[in-house]
């Protein structure tokens, strides 16, 4: 088979040419579509499934929540296994997929068991799926730089500008954001006066829930005019808050005044995110969606800040504090000189070995036209350009050109050996005359 594929090649040298030039051609637009990354992502094939129950302890977090959902997200079909964690407040469960499993079925799967398992939760629990990301997902990390603005300020111009601006980024799973304080309303009971109204606190946050609520109504025609009746009942300041009615004793209401202090601080936090030792900082985390190319999901979300900053308030300005790309570009720069040097040592070697110019070019010639079909493959296979896969590429040339001098002194030996048989034949026939 080997013997007639040569001998079939030989005969038609120009279309192995034309082959050779083809495969070069669609493995230098591979290489330029080729997705760039610094290191390989390992991580297994999991779906994260999040619960919040705050001020619970471990304890009722694993029995009321955990082992439910455990025990639930068990019967999916592809699944390898299930692992969980139960902390205060909150549960995390790991789903692993078997590697071959598409993420966005096994998320889809995720979804459907959890609509039947809800129902074995306790009231007002929600459980949530995690960013369609990896464990290398974390590709840019950020904070604002500002003079002086309040924390809260800046977490409220990261939650409601920047995260919005950042997440529709091609590529972008989720902008976690972290530090500073979310700003939430805040009512601090007197349980004296609770007891001396005799309220409960059902009650008052009954009364604060219905209070905070708009309803609409039907549309009515008046002089050829159409209206629209709807009531706006959005609580916007303490006090509207501190005006709630609660109760009437005496035809006189009892109002969250009476019986609270309102005031607007921050939600409890159970850590601080501190920057080089100056103080708190507030930003947000950029998560790369599953299989993107973290080199240009980074120039995207780059491009779109410098967008998004003509729309801060003065003074405030994006400080990149993590950037990948960074080591992309180096790692990927060191390799690529290495396979370089690399290229021009083993061609040097051979056409020294050698000293054939014709055997030499034949055999370096393979070395950019395997190289560029190597990325085919990485394409077809979904695999990204890092240090371990241009490793691999550039420990192989040694084995490409083993290959190609091989046969070329198998060649060299066979033309010998028929050389010496046509000499001896020669001889035969002058001896005979």
């Amino acid at each position: 088979m080997i013997e007639k594929l040569i001998s079939l090649s030989l005969r038609n040298r120009f279309v192995v040419l034309l082959v050779a030039a083809i495969i070069f051609g669609f493995g230098i637009f591979a290489i330029q579509n080729n997705k760039i990354d610094a290191i390989p992502d390992l991580s297994e094939n999991q779906v994260i499934v999040f619960t919040e129950w705050q001020g619970r302890s471990p304890q009722i977090i694993e029995d009321q929540i955990t082992y439910p959902l455990v025990t639930g997200l068990q019967g999916i079909p592809q699944v390898k296994y299930v692992r969980a964690n139960s902390m205060f407040g909150m549960s995390f469960i790991y789903v692993i997929f078997k590697d071959d499993v598409d993420t966005y079925w096994a998320r889809s799967r995720v979804l459907e068991k959890l609509s039947t398992v809800k129902s074995t939760l306790p009231k007002d629990v929600a459980p949530s799926l995690g960013p369609d990301g990896t464990g290398v997902g974390h590709i840019l990390w950020y904070t604002l730089e500002t003079d002086g603005m309040d924390l809260g300020e800046q977490r409220a111009i990261q939650d409601w500008y920047v995260k919005f601006a950042l997440q529709n980024v091609e590529g972008v799973s989720e902008i976690a954001s972290f530090g500073g304080f979310q700003k939430q309303y805040q009512i601090t009971l007197d349980p004296n006066k609770l007891a001396y109204f005799k309220l409960g606190i059902p009650q008052v946050m009954n009364a604060v829930n219905s209070n905070n609520n708009e309803a609409g109504g039907r549309k009515f025609e008046q002089s050829d005019m159409g209206y629209i009746i709807k009531t706006s009942g959005y609580l916007k300041s303490i006090e509207e808050i501190e005006n709630i009615p609660i109760q009437t004793n005496n035809s006189i209401p009892v109002k969250i005044r009476d019986i609270a202090n309102v005031q607007m601080a921050g939600e409890s936090r159970l850590g601080i995110f501190d920057l080089d030792g100056k103080g708190e900082a507030v930003g947000g985390i950029v998560v790369m969606r599953y299989g993107e190319n973290a080199d240009e999901v980074i120039t995207n979300v780059k491009a779109k800040m410098t967008e998004a900053a003509k729309g801060l308030p003065e003074g405030v300005n994006f400080n990149i504090v993590y950037d990948r790309s960074g080591l992309i570009k180096e790692s990927i720069s060191s390799i690529k000189n290495t396979l370089i040097e690399e290229m021009i040592v083993v061609s040097l070697i051979v056409i020294i070995f050698l000293l054939h110019w014709r055997s030499a070019i034949s055999i370096i010639i393979q070395i950019p036209i395997t190289i560029a079909a190597s990325f085919i493959f990485l394409n077809a296979f979904d695999i990204s350009s890092n240090i371990m896969s241009l490793t691999g590429i550039a420990l192989a040339i040694g084995v490409i050109v083993d290959n190609g001098i091989i046969m070329a002194e198998n060649a060299y030996k066979q033309l010998a050996v028929r050389q010496a048989e046509l000499n001896q034949e020669h001889l035969m026939n002058k001896s005979d005359v």
